[in-house]
C-alpha cells in the first residue's frame, strides 16, 4: 500500500507539474511569435565525420561524429544522427543523440529559441521536437524550462514538460521588459535681458602733431 501511495503521489506530482507548466505557457501564446516559416522552404544541409547515406524512399541515413544539420536558421548538432526518409524521399524525422544534442532556431521576431538533451527526436514534417533526458529549453527574453522530457512545437512555440520519479518540471518565465523611462524635461528660464549700456560720448580726438624737417640752406 505504501508503494502504491507513493507511486500515485509521484504520478499526481508529475501531472500537476505538467499542468502548471502547460497552463503558464498557454498564457504566453498571444505574445509568442512563430518559428521562421521561410526555413521550411530551404534545403537541409548536413556535415559529419562519417556518413552512411541513402537517397531512396523509406531509408535511414546515419551520421556520426560532430554532426551538424542546418536548414535556414534551424541548427541541430550532436554526436550521432539518424535521418529517416519517407516514401517521397523527403526527410521526415531526425533522431540525434549526444552529450548533449542541441537544437536552435530563430522565430519571426529574430529571437533565439534553443534546447539541449541527451536525445533529440525532431519531426521535420510537423515541426515538433521531443527532448529526452536532462532536457532544457530557453526562449530569448521569455524564459527557460527544465525536465526529463520536453516537447517543443516550432509552429506554435508551445512547450510541454514531463518529469520522472519524484522530479518536477522547472520553468522560469521572464516578465515583459518595461519601456525605458523618459527623462523629465526641465523648463528653461529665459536669460534676463541686460539693460543697454549708455553710449559713452565720443572722445575728442587729440590734435595730430607732425614733425617737419627743415633742410639746411
Amino acid at each position: 500500500m505504501t508503494a502504491t501511495a507513493r507511486s500515485h503521489h509521484a504520478s499526481a506530482s508529475r501531472k500537476l507539474a505538467i499542468g502548471l507548466l502547460s497552463a503558464a505557457l498557454l498564457t504566453l501564446l498571444p505574445t509568442l511569435a512563430l518559428a521562421k516559416k521561410s526555413d521550411r522552404d530551404l534545403p537541409m544541409n548536413y556535415v559529419a565525420k562519417t556518413t552512411n547515406a541513402f537517397n531512396a524512399p523509406n531509408t535511414v541515413t546515419t551520421l556520426t561524429g560532430n554532426v551538424k544539420i542546418t536548414q535556414g536558421s534551424l541548427l541541430v548538432t550532436g554526436d550521432v544522427a539518424k535521418m529517416y526518409l519517407d516514401a517521397d524521399t523527403q526527410i521526415a524525422r531526425i533522431v540525434v543523440t549526444g552529450n548533449l544534442a542541441h537544437i536552435q532556431q530563430l522565430d519571426e521576431n529574430n529571437q533565439l529559441v534553443q534546447g539541449d538533451a541527451v536525445t533529440l527526436d525532431y519531426d521535420n514534417i510537423n515541426g515538433i521536437a521531443v527532448l529526452t533526458t536532462r532536457a532544457q529549453m530557453k526562449q530569448q527574453g521569455r524564459g527557460e524550462f527544465h525536465g526529463e522530457k520536453l516537447t517543443y512545437n516550432t509552429n506554435t512555440q508551445l512547450i510541454t514538460g514531463e518529469s520522472s520519479g519524484d522530479g518536477l518540471v522547472h520553468g522560469i518565465i521572464l516578465p515583459k521588459p518595461k519601456p525605458a523611462a523618459t527623462a523629465p524635461q526641465h523648463a528653461t528660464t529665459p536669460a534676463a535681458t541686460k539693460p543697454a549700456s549708455a553710449t559713452a560720448p565720443d572722445a575728442t580726438p587729440a590734435p595730430s602733431t607732425s614733425t617737419a624737417t627743415h633742410g639746411q640752406p
